[in-house]
């Protein structure tokens, strides 16, 4: 006896509870708060303050119909952001902080050079202390705390920490936080640095500027606020900001070569508006220039040059499609001194769990987006009329009409119209006029030549008509191949 099937409908994910997850609002977390100035230069709480209830409403998908919703509902109450700029709201615009500290700061270190030229000495404590600070950044703020490509001991991830901090980008948590939320919403208006919006908001507007409260969003970093020296590091992130951007170089150079203000300036100031300037390029540059080998549907793109400014955060491509691969260039010849320091600290015990993506998971992107190309490039080609959409004639039609049309041949059960091609044959007038009004499907396929791709190709732009009952099939060189095998193995047969 057979059983009824069941009438049991499968469970659809909730997409309000499958939100809360991703923002990491559905548990309770940490809460770890810097106080005073040191957390007002982590941005505002206004821009991660949401629920996944309103999250479960804004899916890629809609954000454009939601936009429109809410841009007539700020018709009257209308953020700075959304207002023109103008003489009388300019300076509203702007985020006041955050234009002392990336662009004051540097004005100021170059007016001081015209009164202090560096050192050699400071030069090359500042170029130390930049490669400290940058590989801070991007092997640990990036690639250890924002994507968990590899794990590390304690000693490492204090180091990342102090000279991330000496960086002056903002706490490992805020810093992590907001480039979670860039890979969640890349190249939308949740997109902190939506690089859609021109290459110089995604370098440096988007921090200069006052951000839109409407275009808040959230990721789950419970994991940080976990994480000891994440919640040290944020709640003391002025003193320790302070002290390993400006008052360490200050005080090395003072102690061993008595060169206290070169090393504030060349060891402090310059140093971190060099690394800024160098980090801020993986949020515009490798989303502007180079290649896109594995997705062409949204910005990122590899560049080497990228690659040398940034560390080795050049390959962006790659990185978005495989975020917590700890490599960034695959390649031997590619820039990446980030995943050589990883690799390296893992040899001598500092990190582990190293994380890679499968040879096969990574060559089947890019075989995927050759494929799309090869796609997008056949649809602008002729290769044809389709047969579905050719006329159907009889051979006595087919007759008929090649008394008054000479250059009508059948080949492969289709129709071909070669009149204006009979002069150009390469193997004469005279072998095509052979076989006008005939049928020479064996002759053009190996029976006489075994003809090119193209010569394929170009007769398949020369179909007029299909011959009932005629087996037409325009596949004619893969006929073509049938046909050669079965007169190859005739003659090995023969022999």
């Amino acid at each position: 006896m057979e059983q009824p099937q069941s009438m049991e409908k499968v469970e659809s994910v909730d997409v309000t509870e499958a939100n809360a997850v991703a923002a990491g609002t559905n548990k309770l977390t940490k809460r770890i708060v810097a106080a005073g100035l040191g957390g007002k230069l982590m941005g505002t709480k206004s821009m991660v303050d949401v629920t996944a209830d309103q999250l479960a409403k804004d899916s890629i998908n809609d954000l454009l119909a939601k936009d429109k919703a809410l841009k007539e509902k700020y018709e009257k109450q209308k953020h700075i952001s959304e207002q023109p700029w103008t003489k009388d709201n300019w300076h509203k615009h702007i985020n006041w902080l955050n234009m002392i500290l990336v662009c004051g700061l540097p004005l100021f270190g170059v007016f001081a050079t015209y009164y202090k030229p560096p050192t050699k000495e400071t030069v090359m404590l500042g170029v130390v202390l930049y490669i400290l600070g940058g590989l801070s950044i991007t092997a640990g703020y990036h690639r250890l705390w924002s994507h968990r490509a590899y794990a590390a001991r304690t000693p490492l991830k204090l180091l990342f920490a102090l000279f991330g901090a000496g960086a002056v980008e903002g706490s490992i948590k805020w810093w992590s936080h907001s480039h979670r939320v860039h890979h969640r919403y890349t190249d939308t208006h949740r997109d902190p640095y939506d690089a859609r919006k021109g290459f110089w908001y995604s370098h440096m507007g988007w921090m200069l500027t006052k951000p839109n409260p409407r275009y808040k969003a959230r990721a789950d970093i419970s994991d940080l606020a976990d994480d000891w020296i994440v919640r040290f590091q944020h709640r003391h992130y002025l003193l320790i900001m302070t002290f390993m951007a400006l008052i360490l170089p200050t005080i090395i150079a003072k102690y061993f070569w008595n060169d206290a203000w070169g090393g504030f300036i060349y060891g402090g100031i310059f140093k971190v508006f060099v690394i800024q300037q160098a980090t801020f390029c993986v949020n515009s540059l490798a989303h502007w220039i180079g290649v896109q080998p594995f997705d062409d549907r949204r910005t990122p793109r590899d560049h080497f040059l990228t690659a040398i400014v940034t560390f080795g955060e050049g390959y962006h491509n790659f990185h978005h499609e495989f975020p917590s691969d700890y490599r960034n260039a695959l390649k031997w010849y590619q820039y990446d001194p980030t995943k050589i320091v990883i690799y390296l600290s893992s040899k001598v015990g500092l990190s582990y769990n190293l994380k890679t993506f499968s040879d096969n998971a990574i060559k089947q992107g890019l075989v995927q987006q050759q494929q799309k190309k090869l796609d997008s490039m056949r649809a602008h080609l002729n290769w044809g009329t389709p047969l579905q959409d050719l006329p159907v004639w009889d051979k006595s039609e087919f007759f008929e009409k090649s008394k008054d049309k000479k250059g009508l041949v059948i080949i492969s059960g289709i129709v071909h119209n070669v009149e204006n091609f009979i002069g150009e044959h390469p193997g004469g007038e005279k072998l095509v006029k052979g076989a006008l009004g005939k049928d020479a499907t064996t002759a053009f396929n190996g029976g006489v030549y075994a003809h090119s791709n193209a010569a394929h190709n170009l007769l398949a732009t020369m179909r007029v008509a299909v011959i009932r009952d005629g087996n037409a099939n325009a596949n004619t060189f893969s006929l073509q191949n049938e046909f050669l095998d079965k007169k190859a193995a005739a003659a090995a047969a023969s022999n």
